[in-house]
């Protein structure tokens, strides 16, 4: 495995790829991996086949945090990172800088965004204002940068991957989105780079976003005509009973448009972003 950090080097690299009609499959991530994580750069070997190339960005992104959020302690590892990389199987890790990223030419300071303007204002684009901007600038970068025939991203952000998934095909960037399943703990929490954060008492309560997802799959698969009006009490509770937990935001809606939506039934998809101490951890499932 390669590790490069120079953007005209990456760039180089995947234009001799495709020019040699040699696939590419590329996992975008901001480190601290976890097997969550692998199992993306598994779905891009997949997609590329052994002939094809996998790559890696390890890429902490300061521009989808707001002042207030967790930049500067954002748990970074890339010795690490770098072995569960080569152990998978990925044949180029690529770690540019912010600088490289976000160029100062003089006394002008970096100016052009991306954004996405309809999928992005619910859920997390709500509760994080700046964030899609930062998310849907960073990708087109990289985009760009490794040229890829396919990126992976995981369903645990689902709304971030449907932003991506919108913006890639407003902007025509000649990239499959592929968006795999949510790897998750035994006891059902999602894996995240974010619950190394988590004490021993708050690990055991981060469980119930999954448990409060899965009454309301069963709520939804009941037949009786639930409202998100007469559920979301229900579920809300449910995170109340918890000392540490403090809800950001719970909601049902539409998987194609993100529109919120009243009837709870198969088919709607749910999301939640869940304070469990001074982490705040997300998830999603489809009811």
């Amino acid at each position: 495995m390669q590790t490069v950090a120079s953007l005209t080097t990456m760039q180089g690299r995947a234009r001799k790829w495709r020019a040699a009609g040699i696939k590419v499959g590329f996992v975008p991530t901001m480190g601290y991996l976890h097997a969550g994580h692998m199992s993306l750069v598994r779905e891009a070997r997949r997609r590329v086949g052994v002939d094809g190339k996998v790559v890696v960005s390890i890429y902490v992104n300061p521009t989808q945090f707001s002042p207030a959020e967790d930049l500067s302690r954002y748990p970074r590892d890339l010795k690490r990172d770098r072995r569960l990389c080569a152990a998978a199987g990925v044949d180029l890790l690529f770690t540019p800088t912010d600088a490289q990223m976000y160029p100062r030419t003089g006394e002008t300071a970096y100016s052009t965004y991306v954004v996405e303007e309809s999928l992005s204002r619910g859920m997390e684009g709500a509760a994080r204002p700046t964030h899609f901007r930062g998310v849907t600038t960073i990708v087109a970068k990289l985009f760009n940068l490794v040229l890829p025939d396919v990126a992976v991203f995981g369903a645990k952000d689902f709304q971030q991957a449907a932003v991506i998934t919108r913006m890639a095909r407003d902007l025509n960037f000649p990239t499959r989105i592929v968006v795999a399943p949510t790897a998750r703990e035994p006891d059902g929490l999602a894996m995240s780079s974010r619950n190394v954060y988590l004490s021993p008492a708050e690990r055991a309560q981060a469980v119930v976003l999954w448990r409060v997802i899965r009454l309301a799959q069963s709520a939804a698969r009941s037949g009786s005509g639930v409202t998100s009006a007469r559920l979301k009490p229900r579920l809300i509770r449910e995170l109340e009973a918890l000392p540490d937990a403090r809800l950001d935001y719970l909601e049902f809606f539409d998987p194609e448009t993100l529109l919120p939506v009243e009837n709870v039934i198969p088919g709607v998809r749910m999301a939640l972003a869940v304070l469990i101490g001074k982490t705040r951890l997300i998830d999603n499932a489809l009811l």
